[in-house]
């Protein structure tokens, strides 16, 4: 059996409103470039040697129809005034040999940073128990780079997010997407 294994990936995010729900998360999809795909989500590993590329390019990758893998966190909302955030979290081993991680979170109250901040913590937490890294998730962020740091087995977490305020009427949709490319 011949497993398809991507080789790229690209990060993007989007938010859209209107009166519908379902046309909202359409419009945050066009905000994010990847309308034109037949979404598939998939869960959260990140393959070994997929190179992150440019949002930019990763579009131009892309074809109108295409079954198009991803991870993607989305959030929505009708209730005027609440804060929502979409995030995906990244973290790539040193080893280009072994697998990563990417993980997803979505919340509400949450600012764009703290929403963020908690996806690459999950990202980074999942990554380091397949490493044997000690990880204490409720340390604070610093903490933590600190101990990849000297781990040395870590060489980069990140994330994107999009955070939005939902409009006095219809629906608000944010969503985040590690999109890979073949």
């Amino acid at each position: 059996m011949n497993a398809y294994v991507p080789r790229m990936i690209f990060f993007t995010k989007g938010v859209g409103n209107h009166k519908e729900e379902l046309h909202s998360f359409e419009l945050a999809l066009r905000d994010a470039g990847i309308e034109k795909c037949n979404l598939v989500l998939v869960s959260s590993i990140l393959p070994p040697g997929c190179k992150v590329i440019s949002k930019s390019r990763g579009l131009d990758e892309l074809k109108p129809g295409a079954i198009t893998y991803c991870v993607l966190s989305r959030c929505c909302s009708n209730e005027p005034r609440r804060l929502l955030a979409a995030s995906v979290g990244c973290a790539i081993p040193a080893d280009k040999q072994t697998y990563g991680y990417i993980s997803e979170h979505h919340s509400f109250g949450q600012t764009e940073r703290q929403a963020g901040d908690y996806a690459e913590d999950l990202a980074a937490a999942m990554l380091a128990s397949t490493l044997g890294i000690d990880f204490n998730i409720d340390e604070s962020w610093d903490e933590k780079k600190e101990i990849f740091k000297i781990s040395g087995k870590i060489v980069s977490t990140r994330n994107i997010t999009q955070s939005s305020i939902v409009k006095k009427t219809g629906y608000t949709t944010v969503l985040a997407a590690a999109v890979f490319v073949f």
